[in-house]
């Protein structure tokens, strides 16, 4: 039976989720982001629902990633949509889940305007708005099929969401074939490489 995906490990959305709305320096905030992943690392080695498979378990020690940097937290402006439809997202094993198209997140990387649609489960019960894109590290230092990034859903006077691309996260179906994720959008593609968050984890 195909496992259907978890976007995250709750765990690590809550520390990752702790470093919004606070001022750190760089250290600081390396020294958060580290810890957050050795907490990844062993959920991935003892959790009931690691995605890594049981027989290579024994072996595993770490997801690879590249060193914390705050050069990639980006503060992007949200462009909401005032109803947001309904979309079918396609995943991995060519079936398609409801997704809302919450809105866009609008930022400039290396003197460059991009743009990233915004998405949320269609159930309604999901607080947590999901990002998956793709950028031109993938295949070659990250996962093929694009990574994932995660953001607590913003109040509405909120104007800005903060992306930080050092939380960037493979979907489970990277380290593991039974799971079936969600394939980011064309519109999700990026035409600039995103040095940040994890890397492939197969060599």
């Amino acid at each position: 039976m195909i496992k259907k995906i978890a976007i995250a490990v709750a765990v690590i959305g809550i520390i990752f989720y702790s470093l919004n709305d606070t001022k750190l320096d760089a250290s600081a905030y390396a020294a958060q982001i580290n810890k957050a992943r050795k907490a990844k690392n062993q959920s991935f080695r003892q959790s009931a629902e690691s995605p890594i498979p049981d027989a290579q378990k024994a072996q595993f020690d770490s997801l690879k990633y590249y060193p914390a940097d705050l050069a990639f937290v980006i503060n992007a402006t949200i462009i909401r949509n005032e109803k947001p439809d309904t979309i079918s997202m396609q995943m991995s094993d060519n079936r398609a889940e409801k997704y809302l198209n919450w809105g866009k997140a609008q930022f400039t990387f290396n003197k460059t305007s991009h743009q990233l649609g915004i998405y949320l489960k269609a159930t309604g019960k999901d607080s947590t708005l999901f990002i998956p894109f793709t950028d031109l590290t993938n295949g070659r230092e990250t996962y093929g099929g694009g990574r994932y990034l995660d953001a607590p859903l913003p109040k509405l006077n909120v104007a800005e969401l903060k992306l930080d691309f050092n939380t960037a996260y493979n979907p489970f179906c990277a380290y593991n074939n039974d799971y079936s994720c969600p394939v980011p959008p064309a519109d999700n593609r990026l035409e600039v490489a995103i040095p940040a968050g994890e890397k492939s984890f197969h060599e």
